[in-house]
């Protein structure tokens, strides 16, 4: 076999590797995405709704309740005080990422603004587990296939 067609092959195999690879990325990066992603109009409100953002990020908050979210099917209603207040957060999350992070009453959560929206952390390690999105932003991440 020459060396020139020895490397053709190698590049072939290279190229359908990461082609796979690419499919099985997009495929993962699209189904976590649905259940650790919303949009903030859609997913949090709180006690006090004027600039809810605002009020709701950058705190500590713990669990006082997780329940299945009134008319939304396969979501759960995680509701949290604010440490040190009584502004309570609800936040409608996939019930598949409740189950996941196994959420629970008395758990402590950091809510921390970015610039795409809320983060909604776990209080003990800050691993983010649900980005609340704003609105503007949902539109321009929404999932698109790509050819390779």
């Amino acid at each position: 076999m020459t060396s020139l067609l020895r490397i053709s092959l190698i590049v072939l195999a290279i190229g359908t590797t990461l082609h796979a690879q690419a499919d099985s990325l997009a495929s993962s990066a699209s189904s976590a995405g649905s259940d650790s992603s919303g949009s903030v109009s859609d997913s949090v409100s709180s006690s006090s709704n004027s600039s809810k953002d605002k009020k709701v990020a950058d705190r500590d908050y713990h669990v006082v309740n997780v329940a299945q979210a009134p008319q939304k099917p396969g979501m759960a209603r995680v509701t949290m005080q604010a440490n040190e207040s009584d502004l309570l957060v609800m936040v409608d999350l996939p019930q598949t990422t409740v189950d996941r992070e196994q959420l629970k009453n008395g758990d402590p959560v950091h809510a921390q603004q970015r610039a795409y929206g809320i983060a909604f952390e776990h209080g003990d390690t800050r691993n983010a587990f649900f980005l609340a999105l704003n609105d503007d932003w949902v539109d321009e991440l929404a999932a698109h296939k790509v050819s390779l």
